[in-house]
């Protein structure tokens, strides 16, 4: 059975309507010829019309990925549209250390999330967030130092983006069933993404319509009540193509109070309105609700990890986190409960529609505008408080490509301009103590405005056919405006008397982000890469007015962060069963802004560090070694530290020069050895064994307290056959057992504030450990089975 929540139900039939509507459309459109957008177009006279095609009964094979941009065949007969090479910026940008994850390598396992794919890309580090399929993404631990969300890097669903002018991004909507492709964007890329891109790019990638070319059903279920439906639709006729995802997941969670309820929809749709102009739809809508448990600290972790036993604050276990909530919702005396008892969870609502026209000049150049409406509501009682509020957004970027030669070399020509913005007032409101998160009276509101706008040139030419030269350049300017309002009750059981308390700021910040890059290939099995950018993030607004202790008052001086990073990097292929990546990079930062927990559940506190300094290592290897046997490992080492930074607590100061920045593992590895039966009667069974190494961290400042470390083996078998039959295509079984040994773990941990005493001494680790709203512990052993069947 296929459940739907009831708006993503009717989400789904009014795209289902529209797509057999275009489709209809289409295939009556008999003037215009059928275009195929990424193939070299050699004129522009139009082609006589072609007899229908007899719908063939084998399966297609399916488009092979568009390749970077760096590894384009050299020649004019080779070349790329414009359109495609604007496309290869958003996956494979040249010079930029880069890894793209394929649908072949999750295609045949239960993907519940992000965390269950990204992991094989090096430079990536993932950390539950709150919710089921909310994680913090970073790269070279650009946002493993933040609270909550994902911050530091641009993401973009098929070139729209998804990250919102505040700079935050929320993984909720994603789920990796919709996805042929994923490409992991790595380093300083404002030159090209603008702000916020001080780590880097992510891009996900729909499947096309003439991919899928049919219907596919699937369903996974296991452990802990999990269970998702999920269907994928699409075709290519005539002129038009269509791809629609729908997705119901449920399930119980593993830590009490964490059972979900998430539906998601995602439609992309492109018609070739004429030989030189083509117009792109993307629909993105998610529905959230969910329970969530209060973050542990390292104390109760080892406790009690998944929070049993914790119904009520009276009768709660050991181990149990806790909230102290206002009796009468305001001020006064106050009671404590567990999540269960006051009802923390989520419940939010996520509207993602964009459009995109490209025109074709000529055969060389590619005029696009894209427009995108976002808005983002949430009602969130998360701990002693909940954040409600509606967070609509725009964005408008266009841009210019043209391939063609420069002083006689082959060369690629981008130059463009965006704006965007956000506006809205939020409100946080005391949670009271009647259960069900029910609200008392508002503690603060928040009104902001974040407006970005800029422009962009980038040159890539062919100095010689086996030395590509990229240099770009972008400028931008940030203006926030807020407005907090602090509210107080200062006599008891009285509502009426309010106090408020106004803080205001409207910084504006001018950045300018240059980058440089040397590719050389010398043969077909070498590429050697060197790179030289920057980038930079200014603060949200929200930064602006929360103090240490969680509370709200001014913190309007933060600035904005910069960094300025070396790559040099070498891939080696020296036939189709070998390929290794290896990266080292060094980035310098300036102001860079870090978050910590604060006692307020919930609520972080920013900072800038005034100077620090991350380098590391990537590497990235596969190997198939024998007939259906391929060993695949993704690593990567970091060494972050800040090189000036003073601390002040309490009044009193502390030199955290030469320490590790808190949340950063400086090891991460995922290998995996699997098999696969390439012929015979068994002819598609294969399974693998998969081990995920993250290596232990600092969780403050002084580098006194330390989330340790883990290691988990996970298992899987599946099996793909094809079907001959009129109405089925294919069949996908396969069952997981994930953390096989069911090792206990964490897999969150928040920053903590350090704190002294009155004589102005440090406390150490053991006092440090009771810091509570930091952890949250990862799954134990569980078992998870899935199927998928398509359609013709």
């Amino acid at each position: 059975m296929f459940r739907f929540h009831p708006r993503a139900g009717a989400s789904a039939l009014t795209l289902g309507f529209a797509l057999s509507t275009l489709t209809s459309w289409a295939e009556a459109q008999t003037t215009l010829p059928s275009v195929t957008v990424d193939a070299p177009q050699a004129a522009r006279a139009k082609p006589a019309r072609s007899k229908p095609k007899t719908r063939a009964v084998a399966a297609r094979r399916p488009a092979r990925p568009l390749a970077p941009l760096a590894v384009a065949a050299a020649g004019r007969a080779q070349r790329i549209t414009p359109s495609a090479a604007r496309d290869g910026l958003n996956q494979g940008p040249a010079g930029q250390t880069q890894t793209t994850i394929d649908r072949s390598q999750f295609d045949n396992r239960p993907s519940f999330s992000v965390a269950d794919v990204l992991r094989d890309s090096p430079g990536i580090s993932i950390k539950q967030g709150n919710g089921p399929r909310d994680f913090g993404i970073s790269i070279r631990g650009s946002n493993a130092r933040n609270g909550f969300g994902i911050r530091n890097l641009v993401i973009f669903d098929d070139g729209f983006p998804v990250t919102q002018p505040d700079g935050l991004s929320r993984s909720d909507l994603i789920d990796p069933h919709a996805y042929g492709a994923i490409d992991v964007v790595r380093g300083p890329s404002s030159a090209l993404y603008g702000n916020y891109a001080t780590g880097g790019a992510l891009n996900f990638r729909t499947r096309p319509g003439g991919t899928i070319d049919g219907v596919e059903y699937g369903v996974d279920g296991g452990s802990f009540g999990y269970l998702n439906n999920y269907l994928a639709a699409g075709k290519k006729v005539g002129n038009f193509e269509g791809s629609l995802f729908a997705s119901d997941a449920r399930g119980d969670g593993y830590i009490g109070n964490s059972w979900f309820n998430t539906q998601t929809v995602n439609f992309l749709g492109t018609l070739q309105v004429t030989p030189d102009d083509r117009f792109t739809f993307k629909l993105i809508n998610n529905d959230l609700t969910a329970r969530l448990p209060i973050r542990s600290s390292l104390n109760q972790f080892y406790q009690n990890p998944f929070q049993q036993g914790c119904t009520t604050g009276a009768t709660a276990a050991p181990g149990c986190g806790a909230v102290s909530l206002f009796n009468n919702g305001f001020n006064g005396t106050k009671s404590t409960e567990t999540a269960v008892q006051a009802g923390l969870g989520r419940d939010d609502h996520r509207t993602i529609v964009g459009g995109r026209w490209e025109h074709d000049f000529d055969n060389t150049t590619t005029w696009r505008n894209q427009f995108v409406f976002d808005d983002r509501n949430i009602n969130q009682p998360t701990g002693s408080t909940s954040a409600l509020g509606d967070y609509p957004s725009y964005n408008f970027m266009s841009d210019l490509t043209k391939r063609g030669e420069l002083f006689g070399m082959d060369s690629t020509t981008m130059v463009g301009g965006w704006y965007n913005t956000l506006t809205t007032t939020g409100t946080t409101w005391n949670v009271s103590p009647a259960g069900n998160a029910t609200l008392g009276l508002p503690q603060s509101s928040l009104y902001q405005s974040t407006t970005n706008y800029g422009v962009r040139a980038r040159e890539e030419i062919k100095l010689v056919p086996s030395v590509t030269a990229i240099a770009g350049i972008g400028w931008e300017t940030t203006t926030l405006n807020g407005v907090n309002t602090a509210l107080s009750y200062p006599v008891i059981n009285n509502p009426a008397i309010v106090g408020a308390t106004v803080t205001q700021a409207a910084p504006v910040f001018t950045n300018t982000a240059p980058e440089f890059a040397l590719i050389y290939k010398p043969d077909n099995e070498w590429q050697l890469r060197a790179r030289v950018a920057t980038g930079y993030g200014t603060p949200q607004v929200s930064n602006l007015f929360v103090l240490p202790n969680g509370s709200s008052g001014n913190n309007t001086s933060l600035k904005t962060q910069t960094n300025l990073g070396y790559d040099l990097g070498a891939d080696w292929s020296p036939n189709k069963s070998v390929k290794v990546s290896a990266t080292a990079f060094y980035e310098f930062f300036n102001n860079e802004l870090v978050s910590q927990a604060t006692p307020v559940a919930g609520i972080t506190y920013t900072f800038n560090a005034p100077r620090s300094e991350h380098r590391g290592v990537e590497l990235a290897a596969q190997w198939g070694f024998y007939q259906g046997w391929r060993l695949t490992a993704a690593y990567t080492y970091l060494d972050e530290v800040y090189t000036d930074y003073t601390e002040s607590i309490s009044g009193f100061t502390f030199n955290r020069v030469g320490n590790k920045i808190p949340g950063v593992s400086p090891n991460e590895l995922t290998t995996r050895l699997g098999y696969d039966q390439p012929s015979g009667p068994l002819q598609g069974l294969g399974g693998f064994v998969e081990v995920q190494w993250k290596d232990g961290f600092y969780m403050d400042n002084a580098n006194l307290l330390k989330a340790p470390g883990y290691e988990l083996v996970n298992l899987n078998v599946h099996y793909t056959t094809d079907l001959i039959s009129d109405y089925f295509r294919s069949l996908n079984l396969y069952f997981e057992v994930r953390n096989v040994f069911d090792r206990t773990y964490i897999a969150s941990a928040n920053n903590i504030a350090n704190s002294v005493t009155a004589a102005g001494v440090q406390n150490p680790a053991s006092i440090l450990a009771n810091s509570t709203n930091s952890i949250y512990a990862g799954s134990p052993r569980a078992f998870v089975a899935g199927m998928k069947i398509a359609f013709k």
